[in-house]
């Protein structure tokens, strides 16, 4: 197959297009440029138009891997579903998180970590952090270890009602509503009602 003309991608930087005699259109980077010595005019036999086609896949998803946890911090197993999502094989998906981990780029402990600190902050209960991290991907081995720094149930529920109810007695219909809320935020009922029976004495006190 006949190279008809590179070009530099208009678009992205780093970016290289090949455009063959058939009127296809290759997306390349400048390391296969570079590795396959490829000049205008070239004929390519079909293994080597092969080599270039996989060579070229593999760099494309590493750098659209590289782009996406520029914006976000991610799991791997949510990286790998967002480029399977934008047209990458499995194993292109697989390769570049691993690519990106091996350069240190990506930790699931670390993420994991990081997600259950910001949840935690937001006031949420460990129910509701596990489905987080079910959510996000994150690894179930991973997930004791990044809860054993969360804040006890108690504290902040009791954080919690005191913010909402400013040290005022609720009525019934406002301590429903306020259990449900802490049901839906993630804790145990036990420990939202012991939190109120916490809150009854020291209005009593």
């Amino acid at each position: 197959m006949r190279i008809e003309r590179i070009e530099p991608s208009p678009h992205k930087k780093g970016r290289v297009l090949v455009f063959l005699e058939d009127g296809a259109c290759l997306k390349i980077t400048e390391r296969e440029l570079l590795d396959f010595s490829l000049a205008s005019g070239d004929d390519l036999d079909p293994e080597t138009l092969g080599r270039l086609k996989e060579a070229a896949g593999i760099s494309n998803v590493r750098a659209k891997a590289a782009e996406l946890i520029s914006k976000q911090a991610m799991s791997r197993r949510e990286l790998e579903r967002k480029l399977r999502d934008k047209g990458a094989s499995a194993e292109e998906a697989e390769e570049a998180s691993a690519w990106l981990s091996s350069m240190g780029l990506m930790d699931d402990a670390q993420y994991a970590a990081a997600l259950v600190r910001r949840y935690a902050e937001k006031g949420y209960g460990p129910a509701r952090i596990r489905s987080k991290l079910y959510e996000k991907g994150v690894p179930r081995e991973l997930w004791e270890d990044a809860m054993a720094d969360l804040p006890e149930d108690a504290a902040q529920i009791d954080a919690y009602l005191s913010y909402k109810l400013l040290g005022q007695r609720p009525d019934e219909r406002q301590r429903r509503r306020l259990t449900s809320a802490l049901l839906r935020r993630g804790f145990p009922w036990e420990a939202i009602q012991s939190a109120w029976g916490r809150y009854g004495e020291e209005r009593d006190g």
